[in-house]
């Protein structure tokens, strides 16, 4: 039997990125309806190269296909706030991993939410890591931080970004629930916002255990 595992955080009010309110009211209209303002890399997200400047492509010029497949899982729980991912943390996947695999890193990151150590102090992508991920064809890589790099420090943002998108590389961040899975390897669906220019976008992603 299958298990299916939401790895995605629930947008709210107040949160980062994200306002909502009222547009209509069922006592006056007859129906509710809301208006959101959604930051692009709000929540759970995915980034598309042009958020770097790799190129031009958007959310929209991926195919729809790279949205799921087989995903290992890098079970790094609890991360180390401030400590830096390396190749040496991929352990045995190293070797069952194929082109066009995926990888999930589990930090339980995103228990941290609320937390000022959330942005301020996560673990991050080393560059070497990015070189691997760039190197065997990584097609999605998925992390319970809110960035794969730190936030603060412009120089490193960017370049790990533009190793990973210059690659190809679908960036999605934001993940949670990662400590749920059990099994090393999963299927991975992550679906974005179908939006025309996007340079990212919120995704809906669910990992199913066989």
């Amino acid at each position: 039997m299958s298990k299916l595992v939401d790895l995605t955080l629930t947008l709210r009010q107040g949160m980062r990125g994200v306002d909502m309110e009222s547009k209509y009211e069922y006592e006056v209209k007859g129906w509710n309806a809301q208006i959101y303002h959604l930051y692009s890399h709000c929540g759970t997200h995915m980034d598309a190269p042009i958020h770097y400047n790799v190129n031009d492509h958007t959310i929209v010029d991926w195919p729809v296909e790279r949205f799921m497949g087989t995903a290992w899982v890098i079970d790094l729980y609890p991360a180390v706030p401030d400590s830096l991912i390396t190749p040496d943390d991929l352990g045995d996947i190293q070797h069952g991993f194929s082109s066009g695999d995926s990888l999930l890193i589990n930090t339980g990151w995103g228990e941290r939410l609320e937390s000022p150590e959330y942005r301020d102090h996560l673990p991050a992508l080393s560059e070497d890591f990015a070189l691997w991920c760039a190197g065997h064809h990584v097609n999605m890589l998925g992390v319970e931080t809110p960035a794969v790099a730190n936030p603060n420090d412009i120089k490193e943002i960017q370049n790990i970004h533009r190793i990973l998108l210059k690659a190809d590389v679908i960036i999605i961040e934001g993940l949670c629930n990662l400590a749920a899975l059990t099994r090393p390897k999963v299927q991975l669906i992550a679906l974005p916002l179908k939006i025309a220019g996007a340079d990212g976008a919120p995704v809906r992603a669910l990992a199913i255990e066989e």
